[in-house]
């Protein structure tokens, strides 16, 4: 559907004539001379294509060919006169065709009793040989009007349909037939789309902004725009964009946006099916990158070529699935209210409620009165009742959005209205978002606007810097609802206690907005959000809580994952980070928001734990007093009276409790809980003295909240057993999020794991955990053979990402340790590798933070070497620097893993 464009055939792409008299003549055997006619076709549109053509004369050019060449095959067929005809549906019958596009043909008879069988039988067989990609149907008048009546996908499918060789009054009698005088009356047409749609974007979670998006089926692709041209015909029976325009559905900034739109999604959709070799839609990791360096896009210090033409990517599919919004909001109101009574509630001067519905009053009411185009928002902040903008409201708003400049920002009542808004109890993100929808939120905030679209080419960002923000507001309003207790108990109960919402909406809105400038986002991000809320009015207090929020907003779930947290020391430094009990609650709602919001798959229990943990451990050090740290005697002595209190009450005794302890040093008391102590104690006294490893399973009750199942281990110190427990537990499916690492005076280790499946739930069934632990005590008694124990393939998404491995190493000279961080793409066996390469070095491992955030890993080790001292030879850290980067980067040398820094870091 086009306005100005009007395809002209290239008549010199092929000479259809001399096909034609080739294959009458019969000189030459019909196959080859098709396959090599089809291939000429092909190579010299391809050609075309790489050489910068217009992409609609490519795609409405080679269904013209793909016409001709049909045509000349059926005329080598004997055909029944005027009962027969052939005709193109679908996106062929749309005068569409991508390079790999199935060609959907209808082959339509006045009956059933035509007798063509034999000849549709013998030309659909040639059409397969000469290779084309063909999705056929053998179907009478009646076989359609039944089908078509039944199934809205058939009735679509036939809709769009053209005649290319046989009976035209066999085509008008099926159109009389589907007309929708006689089925799916236009507004049945339209609810049937509407829901399929509905349907259609659920499935791709709602989002304009996947990681790897379909470009046909996902909110904004190539369906939405083929929707309003379903509609359209149907209801209009329009040819064209113009006769919308005509019709006073379509303005002409529309019908630009729509035709841009398309002519983007075909050049991608075109190039991706020949870069992929097949009918491939879905946007792939592999296929982008490619596709930014055919489009022409070049890595820069701030951003990859890929980023680049993602973030345009989807700017194109969020201006299209606004305008798909508008036009499916005109067609409801056209189709279906037609004849309903109106409701109207006035509100004031410039805006009333239709229906539900916001419009403003008078077509100058955004220019007469700028300050309008915010303050609609806080008015459907105030009125819960609106469910949304009217399509005419929608496009002046667009059409307006223009006036939001400097000056419009530093209004006094431009910004009172928009601090009413965030202060307003209504749903502050919702309103948000649909700034951000309509054009409004981006002007007005141009830190956001530069972030619209905005990728980082990794599996940890999973959304656009826009769609993550949003994504994050709208999580901190899930926290005020009380049924989200369940999910998120701790953030769920600090919420309504924060004295004041709108500087945590400010935070949220604030905290990835300084990515994409290069520098440290957070130190930028707190600069702009300092900047914002001065210009607001905002007290020096709150301004200042808000840009701390945004410059620390890392700061928690970095140490939580990162650090140890049995260190008495570490929430020491951390409680003087966050100074007070109001920062730590701002704080860590906005750091469970941000993980959820980054990627879902990222929050499991575990993560959960960590972070309660240390919300709970710097709420009892500000309690205290930051000038009272607890010290680690007194925390090793807390932590055994507790533990021994509760092995009394279960009969045990106290000399076989404090003898076993005595071969205990204070490192396992400091990493473990009371509880954990005296399941470990309970658990070793009552295992019968053999060679034979002690494996104990506990996972999470209703009584017990854990982040994952626990693994404690007690058995001989053998070189390879950590690695040997790692390879075991990776072979059955199983991640590693922590890792604590003890050893007693007689030669033994006490290790503690938290696991969960790779799905990231919890393994907990009894057949699962005896499995686990029966092939745990298998490995341990063998750990010499825990090489041939890593088998499982890499998953095709993190081939894609191959970044180089880095490794950090320092000594924490409080705890007389070296800290190995250990970043890498993540891979199964990985921990494996790594702790037969502490081996190597004869390196004890005492502690392990595990953190995977997407494609890589981010792993911390916290070691000595075998005499109990950290690492102090400066020649000894850069061979096991160079060791594991080597070791770990063998695998992304091979062939087919390219090293390719995928952007996180900057």
């Amino acid at each position: 559907m086009s306005v100005n464009y009007k395809f002209q055939p290239n008549l010199a792409l092929y000479d259809f004539s001399r096909l034609s008299q080739q294959l009458e003549q019969g000189k030459q055997v019909q196959i080859p001379l098709l396959k090599q006619a089809l291939g000429l076709i092909n190579q010299r549109l391809d050609q075309a294509f790489y050489d910068g053509a217009d992409i609609r004369d490519l795609v409405y050019g080679r269904a013209w060919a793909l016409d001709q060449l049909l045509m000349i095959i059926w005329q080598q067929f004997v055909w029944p006169d005027n009962t027969v005809a052939l005709l193109a549906v679908g996106g062929y019958g749309r005068g569409e065709l991508h390079p790999k596009s199935d060609i959907d043909l209808l082959i339509l008879t006045a009956d059933e009793t035509v007798n063509c069988r034999q000849a549709v039988s013998e030309f659909i067989t040639l059409l397969w040989d000469i290779k084309l990609e063909v999705g056929h149907s053998f179907r009478s008048l009646l076989d359609c009007e039944r089908e078509a009546s039944a199934d809205i996908t058939v009735a679509t499918n036939l809709l769009e349909n053209r005649l290319l060789v046989g009976s035209l009054a066999l085509q008008t009698t099926m159109n009389q037939r589907l007309a929708p005088d006689k089925m799916w009356p236009s507004a049945a047409f339209f609810n049937a789309k509407w829901q399929e749609q509905v349907t259609r974007h659920h499935k791709f979670n709602n989002s304009d902004h996947n990681l790897e998006p379909n470009i046909k089926s996902s909110p904004g692709g190539l369906r939405d725009i083929q929707m309003i041209g379903w509609v359209a015909k149907r209801h209009f029976n329009a040819a064209s964009l113009q006769d919308l325009f005509i019709e006073g559905f379509l303005t002409a900034t529309e019908i630009r946006l729509l035709e841009q739109g398309q002519s983007f999604l075909w050049q991608v959709r075109y190039a991706l099916h020949l870069t992929a070799d097949r009918c491939e839609d879905r946007l792939l990791f592999d296929y982008q990158r490619q596709l930014a360096v055919l489009f022409g896009y070049l890595d820069t210090e701030k951003r990859l070529a890929v980023e680049q033409f993602m973030k345009r990517y989807y700017r194109v599919v969020t201006t299209l699935t606004e305008l798909n919004d508008v036009l499916l909001q005109y067609f409801e109101e056209a189709l279906l209210k037609t004849n309903q009574a109106q409701k109207i509630t006035a509100i004031n001067q410039r805006f009333q409620i239709r229906d539900g519905l916001i419009e403003h009053l008078g077509d100058d009411v955004f220019e007469r009165d700028p300050f309008a185009l915010i303050e609609i928002f806080l008015l459907m902040a105030e009125h819960s009742t609106i469910k949304g903008v009217r399509a005419t409201t929608i496009r002046a708003l667009r059409d307006h959005r223009h006036l939001i400049d400097e000056a419009f920002r530093q209004d006094h009542r431009v910004n009172q209205l928009f601090m009413a808004l965030v202060n307003s109890s209504g749903d502050v993100p919702l309103q948000l978002t649909r700034m951000s929808r309509y054009g409004i939120l981006g002007r007005y905030l141009p830190e956001f606007g530069h972030a619209v679209g905005l990728t980082q080419h990794d599996l940890f960002h999973i959304y656009t810097v826009d769609a993550h923000t949003l994504r994050l507001l709208r999580l901190l309003q899930k926290f005020r609802d009380p049924a989200q207790e369940k999910n998120f108990p701790l953030a769920s109960t600090i919420i309504p206690k924060l004295p004041n919402l709108a500087l945590i909406w400010l935070a949220g809105l604030f905290h990835d907005l300084g990515k994409g400038y290069g520098g440290d986002h957070s130190e930028l991000g707190a600069v702009s959000a300092r900047a914002f809320c001065d210009r607001q009015g905002l007290s020096k207090r709150d301004s200042q809580l808000v840009a701390w929020l945004v410059k620390n907003h890392l700061i928690m779930s970095i140490t939580a994952q990162k650090q140890d947290l049995t260190d008495p020391e570490v929430i020491r430094r951390f409680a003087q980070k966050v100074g007070n009990q109001q920062h730590l609650d701002y704080l860590h709602v906005l750091t469970v928001a941000d993980i959820n919001a980054t990627n879902p798959k990222l929050w499991n229990g575990w993560r959960a734990a960590l972070l309660n943990q240390l919300y709970s451990e710097t709420k009892r050090a500000l309690r205290r007093g930051l000038e009272n740290p607890i010290d680690t005697a007194e925390w090793v002595e807390e932590t055994q009276c507790e533990a021994l209190v509760h092995l009394q009450d279960q009969g045990v005794d106290q000399s076989s409790i404090l003898n076993l302890w005595a071969n205990l040093g204070s490192d396992y008391f400091l990493q473990n809980t009371a509880d954990e102590v005296v399941w470990h104690t309970l658990g070793i006294l009552n295992h019968a003295p053999s060679k034979e490893p002690l494996v104990l399973l506990l996972a999470p009750t209703k009584n017990i909240s854990e982040g994952g199942t626990k693994v404690f281990i007690h058995s001989r110190d053998v070189a390879f057993g950590f690695a040997a427990t790692a390879a075991t537990l990776d072979r059955l499916g199983l991640s590693i999020h922590d890792a604590r690492i003890a050893s007693s005076d007689e030669g033994f280790t006490l290790n503690t794991l938290i696991v969960l499946e790779q799905n990231g739930k919890i393994p907990c069934s009894s057949q699962r955990l005896a499995e686990i632990e029966r092939e745990l005590i298998g490995s341990l008694n063998n750990p010499d053979n825990f090489p041939q124990l890593v088998k499982r393939h890499t998953p095709r998404q993190l081939k894609h990402f191959t970044l180089p491995t880095q490794v950090y190493i320092s000594n924490d000279l409080n705890n007389l340790r070296t800290l190995i961080e250990v970043i890498t793409p993540d891979r199964p066996g990985l921990l494996a590798r790594i702790g037969r390469i502490f081996v190597e070095f004869d390196l004890w491992l005492q502690n392990a933070k595990i953190a995977t955030l997407g494609e890589r890993v981010e792993d911390v080790f916290f070691v000595t070497l075998q005499n109990g001292n950290p690492l102090s030879d400066p020649e000894l850290c850069k061979q096991l620097e160079a060791r594991l980067c080597d070791e770990l980067d063998k695998e992304a040398k091979e062939p087919g893993y390219p090293l390719y820094d995928s952007g996180w870091n900057r």
